[in-house]
C-alpha cells in the first residue's frame, strides 16, 4: 500500500471512528477506540523499502566516521551505488539506516519536494538555530507536523515563512542587482595588490605599480580576507578592511575554526547526534562556534541599524530591509539572513576560489590559456562577458563547481510517507526488481552532491578528471552524457535544486569570475612542490582543501607578479 492510499485510509478511519464513538456507549466506544489505536500502530510500523546497502561494525556511528575520514567520500558513495543500485541505504547513528539517492528521477523528485516533503533533521535544526538563527535555511513546509504545530501556535505557517523570506530576498539577488554590484567584486580583488599587512605570509610590496610580489603565501588566508571584504561591501555596505590589515572579530572567529579538531572534539561532536545535551559541553571547538555565532549576531544588529534608504539601493541587506516591510519579515528573520549571507559569502566563496587557484597551479597550460583569454578583453570583463556561457572562464568556473562543491552532501528527513520514482529498476534486499522506493515518515535521506557531480554514470569515463573542455566541446560535452538528465544549475547539484536551490548562485558565480579575472591577469600561481603536490581535505564548517603536511587547512602557493601585465 503506497503513502497516498495510507493517508486516505487513515483519514477515513479517523472520521468513521469519531462518528461511531458519538453513537456508542462507553464500553463499545472503548473497543472501537482501541481498534483505532491498533490501526495507527500498524500504520506506523510501515517501513521504508528495504533496499540494499553496506553494513558497518560500528553500531553507534555507522558509516559516519568512515566517510568523515575518507579523502573522497563521494568516491565511496559511487562505489556503493555501483554495487547496490542507484538508491541504497547505509547505517547511520545507532544503527538507523538512511537512504541515499543517486538516480536522476529520484533526485528530481526529492528536489521538488524538499521544502515540504523533506525537511532538516532535528540535529541540523538545533545547530542552525544556535549558529545563525531561524533564517531561510531553517524555514520549511508545513507538512512536518511538529514544525507545523509550532508555527500554528505562533500564528504563521512555515510554508508561508519560506515563501515570504524568499520573496524578500529575491530582489537582492536579481540579475540587475548583482550587475550593480560587480564593481565591488573587482575593487576587492584589486585590493590584493595594495595589501601591506598579511599575518603568516611573506607578502611585500616592491613594484611601483603597487602589485605584490609573493614568494610563498598561505592562500586560504588571502582568499578568506578577500571573500570577507567582498561580502561586507556587497552584502552590507560595510568595509571589514581585512585586506588593508585591519582586524575583525568575524575573521578571527572564522580563522580559529580552521584549527585541527582534537579527538575529544570529534568524539563529542558525534555523540551529540545521540545525546543532544552533549553539545553543551564547552569543548574548544564548541567555544569557537559560540564565539562565531555571537560575533555574527552583534554584527547583524549593527548592519540592521544602518540599513536606511541610502543603503537600500545598493547592498543586499539594504534591499532585504526595504522589501522586508512589504513581506512582513520579522527582525529575527532579517538578522538570521545576515548570518546566512556571512557564512555563505565567506565560507563557500573562499573554498571555491582556493580550489580554483589549486587547479590553476596544477595545470600551468590551463592557467596560461585562461589568462590569455582574459587579457584579450583589455580590462575588466563586462557583465555580458561574465555571463557568457561560451567562454573558457565560464567552462573553468563550471568545472570548479562540478569537481569541488563547497557542500559535498545534504541530508533531510521525510516529513511524510513518500513514494520515490526511479529512472531504472533496481533490486531490493530480497532480490526483487522495483521501479520505486517507499520512504516512510521520519526516514533520513541523503543527496550525495559530490558523488553525483563526479559520477562516471553521469559524466563519462573522465568524470574524475578536471577538464573544463567538457563544457565547450560539442562532440564530448555535457549533453552527450546522462548529466543532461540532472536538473539544477548547469546540470549540477552544487547549488541544490528545486524550491530550495541557492538564491545566491548568480551572486556567487559572478563574484568568482570577477575575482579570478583580476587575480589571473596580474599574478601567476604555483604549488610549493610542483603540480603533483598532494592535496588533502580539512574538516571545518565545510570541508576545505589543504596541502598534505601543512598545518590546519593551509594552502601555501608561490605567487608572483605577472610581468606581461605591466
Amino acid at each position: 500500500m503506497d503513502s497516498m492510499h495510507l493517508e486516505v485510509v487513515s483519514e477515513a478511519v479517523i472520521r468513521s471512528t469519531k462518528a461511531i464513538i458519538s453513537n456508542l456507549g462507553a464500553v463499545d466506544a472503548a473497543i472501537v477506540l482501541g481498534a483505532g489505536v491498533m490501526f495507527y500502530i500498524i500504520r506506523r510500523r510501515v517501513r521504508s523499502t528495504n533496499v540494499r546497502g553496506p553494513w558497518s561494525s560500528n553500531f553507534f556511528f555507522g558509516v559516519v566516521t568512515q566517510l568523515m575520514r575518507a579523502p573522497d567520500p563521494g568516491d565511496i558513495y559511487e562505489k556503493w551505488a555501483t554495487q547496490y543500485g542507484s538508491v541504497f541505504s547505509v547505517p547511520g547513528i545507532l544503527g538507523r539506516r538512511r537512504i541515499v539517492l543517486a538516480d536522476p528521477k529520484s533526485l528530481a523528485h526529492f528536489a521538488a519536494r524538499e521544502t515540504y516533503g523533506y525537511v532538516g533533521t532535528p540535529q541540523s535544526k538545533r545547530f542552525q538555530v544556535k549558529l545563525i538563527g531561524k533564517g531561510l535555511f531553517y524555514a520549511e513546509g508545513d507538512s512536518h507536523k511538529r514544525y507545523a504545530l509550532l508555527a500554528l501556535w505562533e500564528g504563521i505557517s512555515d510554508k508561508n515563512t519560506t515563501s515570504r523570506q524568499r520573496r524578500a530576498l529575491n530582489p537582492a539577488f536579481s540579475n540587475e542587482a548583482i550587475k550593480n554590484l560587480t564593481h565591488i567584486f573587482f575593487d576587492s580583488a584589486y585590493k590584493v595588490g595594495i595589501s601591506r599587512q598579511r599575518p603568516s605570509s611573506s607578502i611585500h610590496n616592491t613594484s611601483p605599480t603597487m602589485y605584490i610580489t609573493v614568494s610563498r603565501v598561505t592562500t586560504d588566508l588571502l582568499i578568506g580576507r578577500l571573500s570577507l571584504d567582498t561580502i561586507g561591501l556587497a552584502g552590507f555596505s560595510h568595509d571589514f578592511g581585512t585586506l588593508s590589515g585591519k582586524t575583525s572579530n568575524i575573521a578571527t572567529a572564522f580563522d580559529s575554526l580552521g584549527s585541527q579538531a582534537s579527538y575529544i572534539d570529534t568524539t563529542i561532536f558525534l555523540l551529540s547526534f545521540i545525546i543532544p545535551a552533549v553539545r553543551r559541553i564547552p569543548t574548544a571547538r564548541q567555544v569557537m562556534l559560540n564565539d562565531l555565532g555571537e560575533s555574527m549576531r552583534r554584527l547583524g544588529e549593527t548592519f540592521l541599524a544602518a540599513a536606511d534608504e541610502t543603503v537600500a539601493d545598493k547592498s543586499v541587506i539594504g534591499l532585504l530591509a526595504k522589501s522586508a516591510s512589504t513581506e512582513k519579515i520579522s527582525h529575527e528573520e532579517v538578522a538570521a539572513q545576515i548570518n546566512v549571507l556571512l557564512i555563505a559569502g565567506y565560507e563557500t566563496t573562499s573554498i571555491s576560489l582556493t580550489w580554483a587557484l589549486i587547479e590553476l597551479a596544477r595545470n600551468p597550460a590551463m592557467q596560461t590559456k585562461l589568462r590569455n583569454e582574459l587579457l584579450q578583453s583589455g580590462g575588466d570583463p563586462t557583465w555580458e562577458e561574465l555571463t557568457n556561457h561560451g567562454s573558457f572562464l565560464d567552462a573553468f568556473t563550471c568545472e570548479i563547481l562540478r569537481m569541488h562543491p563547497a557542500l559535498p552532501e545534504i541530508s533531510r528527513m521525510a516529513a511524510e510517507d513518500d513514494l520515490v520514482p526511479l529512472s531504472e529498476p533496481i533490486k531490493d534486499a530480497r532480490g526483487k526488481l522495483i521501479d520505486s522506493v517507499f520512504v516512510s515518515k521520519g526516514t533520513n535521506v541523503t543527496l550525495p552532491i559530490q558523488c553525483i557531480n563526479r559520477s562516471e554514470v553521469f559524466w563519462g569515463p573522465d568524470a574524475k578528471m578536471f577538464n573544463p573542455a567538457r563544457w565547450i566541446d560539442e562532440s564530448h560535452g555535457v549533453d552527450k552524457h546522462r548529466a543532461q538528465e540532472l536538473q539544477g544549475y548547469r546540470h549540477l547539484l552544487t547549488f541544490s535544486d528545486g524550491p530550495r536551490m541557492c538564491l545566491g548562485k548568480v551572486f556567487a558565480v559572478t563574484e568568482f569570475k570577477a575575482v579570478l579575472s583580476v587575480l589571473l591577469r596580474n599574478f601567476t600561481f604555483e604549488l610549493p612542490r610542483g603540480p603533483d603536490t598532494a592535496i588533502g581535505r580539512h574538516r571545518n564548517l565545510l570541508p576545505r582543501p589543504k596541502i598534505e603536511g601543512e598545518a590546519g587547512y593551509d594552502v601555501p602557493l608561490k605567487i608572483q607578479h605577472y610581468v606581461g601585465a605591466e
